[in-house]
């Protein structure tokens, strides 16, 4: 069969597919034109296969994070999924997931942690609040007593001038 020659589609079974693959990826990393000339199959065809292939596998690469690349809602998740699970099904859980019961022991007792913070910081902000209350209806009323008295003085200051009008003109006469 020439280069020029067109093959019927799919006619290669995926076990070929996969052996050739095997053959242009990692660790072989043979060249896509001895393939070629080997196993007589299109430059293009193979090119297609291994990019495939390549995007395949990151694909699932990133579908499978570690530890470390999951966010605190995913991670949270997790705990909350295998929280009652008995050792063994953790374990079987762990391989399935890349993960190891020590990261998933350790998000667990991180999550309680901060459950108990957050409930101490809570009662801490509570009580600053009430603090804040309080000493706010204080000064409120002190301002209240001051403003009062402010007037009480600006009204008698005006009758004292008033007074002052009335008796300063009869003192001259």
């Amino acid at each position: 069969m020439t280069n020029y020659e067109k093959r019927p589609q799919n006619t290669y079974t995926q076990e070929q597919k996969d052996l050739i693959l095997k053959r242009l990826l990692p660790p072989a990393n043979e060249s896509i034109s001895d393939l070629s000339k080997e196993m007589g199959i299109s430059k293009s065809t193979l090119n297609t296969w291994k990019s495939k292939a390549q995007k395949e596998k990151r694909k699932s690469s990133q579908e499978s994070k570690t530890g470390k690349e999951l966010t605190s809602k995913e991670k949270f998740l997790i705990v909350m999924e295998t929280y009652s699970m008995p050792e063994i099904k953790l374990s079987e859980y762990c391989r399935t997931k890349g993960l190891y019961v020590e990261q998933i022991k350790n998000w667990q007792e991180g999550c309680s942690n901060v459950n108990g913070k957050d409930f101490a910081i809570s009662n801490n902000l509570k009580n600053e609040l009430n603090e804040e209350k309080r000493k706010s209806k204080t000064l409120e009323k002190e301002l209240n007593r001051k403003e009062k008295a402010l007037a009480e003085v600006a009204a008698l200051l005006v009758l004292r001038k008033k007074l002052d009008a009335i008796l300063g003109d009869q003192e001259e006469e």
